[in-house]
């Protein structure tokens, strides 16, 4: 049985392996990403970091902190070569509701309320990049979404503690991915002349 740091290692390493292209493409403006989908990933999975280290997820929340830095490097690239800047009322709702699961945390003092909120925000947060692949599916790479399913799945056998706080995320964002994928493979299958 592997260990909960080289689980945590591992995750790490397919982490920056699927960004690298992810963030290479943005560079080469091959991909425009929405920004604000971006924004708001990383606004929530830093928070989901502090909330699971306080949870004692250890290791596995390792992962979780380094994909929120790089959620937030992302959301900067996009905005910076102009990537999908188009802010919809609820994309700022999804970006308020991550906001307000600060208070919660304080005023509770219990992390799970704050993980259940931003979970729900992540996913949520989903909604921009959905709408932009059902559009053009071909803007959007399936295989970076798959090596995060993927991630996820190792994050969660990489947990020194297992809870509604420490799982909920990384199960969550893992399935809504899987999800992107089979809307983007379905609307590519659907052909180019399907796509108007």
């Amino acid at each position: 049985m592997l260990s909960k740091q080289l689980l945590s290692a591992i995750a790490i390493a397919l982490t920056i392996y699927a960004y690298y292209p992810y963030i290479r493409s943005i560079g080469r403006n091959e991909i425009r990403p929405h920004v604000f989908s971006w924004v708001i990933w990383g606004i929530t999975t830093v928070i989901v970091f502090f909330a699971a280290l306080q949870a004692d997820g250890g290791a596995g929340a390792w992962v979780i902190g380094i994909s929120g830095a790089i959620a937030i490097f992302i959301a900067f690239l996009a905005f910076q070569k102009k990537g999908d800047i188009h802010i919809t009322k609820t994309d700022w709702l999804f970006f308020l509701a991550a906001i307000s699961s600060l208070p919660v945390w304080y005023f509770t003092s219990d992390p799970v309320w704050s993980v259940v909120i931003l979970t729900l925000v992540d996913v949520l947060g989903f909604g921009p990049t959905i709408r932009k692949a059902y559009d053009q599916p071909y803007s959007e790479p399936m295989n970076f979404y798959a090596l995060f399913a993927v991630r996820n799945v190792i994050v969660m056998f990489a947990l020194e503690s297992y809870s509604l706080t420490t799982v909920l995320f990384p199960a969550a964002t893992g399935a809504a991915c899987l999800l992107l994928i089979l809307l983007i493979y379905l609307r590519r299958s659907a052909g180019p002349d399907q796509l108007d």
